[in-house]
Formats: structure tokens, C-alpha cells, sequence
């Protein structure tokens, strides 16, 4: 089968129609991610009693089982769970039991990452901050956090990076983003062009992972300059 430009446009154009859906379980799992990530780095760095031993269990788990077993649970599991104490959430969207498992999974390499940013940090520029009256709030927010999130950052582009291509087991429930239409493209030509339509759908996950690149180092180069200016 010879393919000719008009079909590696009529390729792309099917697989990019499921792209906004892709970009949306994207965005909604890695603002999830980020706030569990939050949670569980407060608690390990707090060493909060009862919760620590349980973010120490948790992490230890997420991060050594795979994303799709985890999917299967959250997906097949929690609603048998909850229907046994007479809550029914089968009639919940796709779409939520995998953004719960992504920003679930996501979350724990997250708060790894947000741990070591801020033990990055200097104690003794917290102690001087200390030093001349501030509060540790104020300390947190004019000195630690700055820091930290510039040497989160690197880490934080590479984890979303990965959580885009985990999207593609979103297809494995049903849920039709863009690695789903290209099992159906696929499918609709019965196998014809099968090497076509993969080579499209990497270059798609290529130029997102790219966009990010660029996103994630236009902010590193915003807070250095903006950290250079308040050091002036």
C-alpha cells in the first residue's frame, strides 16, 4: 500500500481530532498529581505521625507496581469496593477513574520531587531569614519557595512528560484519545497502513513532549531572571 501526502494528512487529521481529549486528561491528572504531590511531600517532610508510615506504604507501592494494574484497580476495583457500603459510582465517567489513577501514580514521583527541592534549599539561609524576623511563612514564600521551585522544575517537565505518554493506556478502558483512534483507524483499514499510523502518532506525542521542553525551559529562564533581579 503506497501512501501519498493526502494520506498522511487524512492520518493526522484523525488522529489530532482526539487530541483536545488527550490534552484535557493531560491537564486535569497533572493538576491532580501536583496537589497530591503537595500533600505527600508536606507529610513526609513534616514527618507527620500516623500519615507518615502510610505516605511511606503508599509510595513504596505506587512506584513498584505497574500504571496499568493500578488503572485496572481504580477502575474495576474502587466501585466494587464502594457498592459493597452502598455508594454506586458506575456511572461515573472513564475519564475520572483515569485521572485518579494518573494524579495517584504521578503524585508520588512528584512529592519526591518537591521533598528534594526543598531539602535543596540552604538551612542557613532559612536560618538567616530567621535571623532578621521572619516568620517561617514569610521564609517559605520569599526564600525557600523560589529556590525550590527552580530546582523542582527540571524534574517536574520530565515527570509530565511521562504522564503524557502514560495517557496512552487511557485507551485500555475504552476511553477513544489519540492512541484509542489510532487502534481504530487501524482497525477500520484491517491492519492496512498499521506502520503509517504509528509513525503519525509518535511524531504528535514527539511535538507535545517538545512544546513541554520548551514550556518548562521558558519558566526556569523566567524565575533565574527574576531571582537575579530581586538579588540586585
Amino acid at each position: 500500500m503506497t501512501f501519498g501526502v493526502e494520506d498522511w494528512v487524512t492520518i493526522f487529521a484523525q488522529v489530532l481530532e482526539r487530541l483536545p481529549l488527550t490534552l484535557l486528561i493531560l491537564t486535569l491528572s497533572l493538576v491532580c498529581s501536583l496537589i497530591v504531590g503537595g500533600i505527600l511531600a508536606l507529610i513526609r517532610i513534616a514527618r507527620l505521625p500516623i500519615f507518615h508510615p502510610i505516605a511511606t506504604v503508599y509510595l513504596s507501592f505506587t512506584r513498584s507496581t505497574p500504571l496499568i494494574v493500578q488503572l485496572f484497580l481504580v477502575y474495576f476495583g474502587i466501585p466494587q469496593l464502594l457498592l459493597a457500603i452502598g455508594i454506586d459510582i458506575n456511572h461515573w465517567s472513564r475519564i475520572t477513574f483515569v485521572v485518579i489513577t494518573f494524579a495517584l501514580h504521578t503524585g508520588a514521583y512528584m512529592s519526591e520531587v518537591f521533598r528534594s527541592a526543598y531539602q535543596s534549599v540552604d538551612k542557613g539561609q532559612v536560618e538567616a531569614a530567621y535571623s532578621v524576623g521572619m516568620t517561617y511563612p514569610q521564609a517559605l514564600r520569599r526564600i525557600i519557595l523560589p529556590q525550590a521551585t527552580v530546582a523542582a522544575l527540571p524534574n517536574l517537565g520530565n515527570h509530565t512528560i511521562e504522564l503524557l505518554k502514560d495517557t496512552a493506556l487511557a485507551f485500555t478502558i475504552g476511553i477513544i484519545d489519540i492512541m484509542g483512534q489510532v487502534k481504530l483507524i487501524i482497525g477500520n483499514n484491517y491492519g492496512l497502513g498499521m506502520f503509517e499510523v504509528y509513525v503519525a502518532i509518535a511524531i504528535v506525542y514527539w511535538a507535545i513532549c517538545i512544546a513541554i521542553e520548551l514550556g518548562v525551559l521558558g519558566l526556569e529562564r523566567l524565575f533565574i531572571k527574576g531571582r537575579a533581579s530581586i538579588t540586585k
